[in-house]
């Protein structure tokens, strides 16, 4: 494991004027909470430690990081958390992904693990993406420390939390009758082999894939053809088909 002293976070809510007082007057030495810092870009990680990681000021005591879905998975695994910052596009499959894998410690009634998922994007997909697996609130990167440590608590204590102009966008969402339905098919599927589907949907060629995503043309056709199985699906054709079906092109 990486050391846990790189971070990321984020947060946004009201009554960070109060957090930022009760540090001040010595609460923080009152209340404690421990943080796993999920981010693939160490920069960014290294900056929200040093916003929200020092302990004896903010009460947050950093336990572990990690740069992927598989590194979330055997961090927040073993360090058992009790908030985890995630970021919403990792290497691996996603948030989402990281949510799936850890709903039984979510679901742990007496050392449940809440995750608050922590985006540049404020696209419906992500956010209902996340907010749909489990997680307790979705923030942006353009938070304050103070308000992400206000939230940080928050989301401990078992409330939801989001950025101010998402809340009523979260709301919507959910309360509307238009809202589409749940896909099935579509969850099944993780964010990178989601991004990779609607390329092939949209005729690139693996080449053309694996430059625009970062990746080897090798780990687009293994993506490829877990779609494929997943979605049990015999060729790109009928991929194509399936995906301008759910108007995903």
């Amino acid at each position: 494991m990486s050391d846990p002293t790189e971070a990321n976070g984020t947060a946004g809510t009201a009554g960070a004027g109060e957090a930022a007082q009760s540090a001040a007057d010595g609460g923080a030495g009152e209340r404690r909470v421990r943080v796993v810092l999920v981010d693939d870009h160490r920069m960014f990680r290294t900056g929200v430690q040093a916003e929200i990681g020092q302990t004896a000021e903010t009460g947050v005591e950093v336990v572990g990081e990690a740069a992927d879905v598989d590194q979330a998975v055997t961090v927040i695994t073993a360090t058992r958390p009790e908030v985890v910052l995630l970021d919403v596009h990792l290497p691996g499959g996603g948030g989402v992904e990281v949510l799936r894998r850890c709903a039984p410690l979510m679901s742990d009634t007496e050392r449940p693990v809440r995750f608050l998922a922590l985006s540049v994007s404020d696209a419906a997909e992500d956010v209902i993406g996340v907010i749909r697996g489990g997680a307790r609130g979705y923030v942006t990167k353009t938070i304050t420390g103070t308000d992400l440590v206000n939230s940080v608590f928050r989301v401990q204590e078992g409330d939801a939390v989001f950025s101010p102009r998402l809340a009523g966008f979260v709301l919507d969402a959910f309360a509307s009758t238009d809202a589409p339905p749940v896909d099935e098919d579509l969850d099944r599927l993780t964010q990178r082999e989601r991004e990779v589907l609607r390329l092939i949907a949209r005729g690139y060629a693996y080449k053309e894939i694996a430059k625009q995503l970062y990746i080897s043309v090798k780990t687009v056709e293994s993506h490829v053809s877990a779609v494929l199985r997943k979605l049990q699906l015999s060729n790109r054709h009928e991929l194509t088909r399936w995906a301008t079906a759910r108007r995903l092109v």
